[in-house]
């Protein structure tokens, strides 16, 4: 699935992933392709993020979060 991270200053991510792990402000969230389609927002936390090379994660002080059709819209506070 396709991910962005954006952040009022700049893109912080682009990329393809295998999983995206998110604060989200009820709970932690795990987003796997083809995931149902979603709008929720994020605590301050950590989004962890699975891709063919690695794991990354990133720092967000809450946010909003999108799942459509394969791809995750991360707009970080």
């Amino acid at each position: 699935m396709k991910v962005e991270i954006l952040s009022p200053e700049k893109n912080i991510f682009e990329g393809e992933a295998s999983y995206v792990g998110l604060p989200g402000t009820d709970g932690s969230l795990g987003i796997l392709n083809n995931h149902a389609p979603l709008i929720t927002t994020l605590a301050k936390g950590q989004v962890r993020i699975k891709t063919d090379s690695g794991e990354q994660t990133f720092e967000v002080n809450g946010g909003t979060v999108e799942v459509l059709n394969n791809k995750v819209t991360i707009l970080a506070g």
